[in-house]
């Protein structure tokens, strides 16, 4: 079973995740939630998971930095991080890849791209599993 962490401070947003992720195909997944930065890590450090969904404007601790924490940990940096974002531009988008965003989607969620996101993720774990 995949297991995903959806983090955004709107509970509502996280929903529209969460149905957009089911819609695309993934039905069988155990969704975990976090309303900012902090508490993903806390969950992070308690659970194993194989796919982190982020907002970027999140209080106590935005995307940005769940992001670079992520990749900073020699126990989690493995974990691809979907970025979401209202903000999105290209000059924003550049500097998420560059500090290791798996990928960064605009909000309102777009249904192909979401797919996309997790046939990538996907395809990248099952080869994982072959090495």
């Amino acid at each position: 079973m995949f297991k995903i962490l959806i983090v955004d401070d709107s509970a509502t947003a996280r929903k529209l995740i969460k149905k957009s992720i089911e819609i695309c195909g993934l039905t069988d997944g155990q969704f975990l939630e976090a309303s900012n930065g902090n508490q993903a890590l806390e969950i992070l450090h308690q659970q194993m998971v194989d796919l982190v969904f982020t907002d970027l404007n999140m209080p106590e601790m935005d995307g940005t930095s769940l992001l670079k924490r992520i990749k900073a940990s020699p126990k989690l940096n493995h974990l691809p991080v979907v970025v979401i974002t209202s903000l999105k531009n290209q000059a924003a988008e550049k500097l998420l890849i560059a500090e290791h965003a798996f990928a960064v989607l605009a909000k309102p969620l777009k249904l192909p791209e979401v797919h996309q996101v997790l046939q990538q993720v996907m395809k990248s774990a099952w080869q994982e599993e072959l090495l």
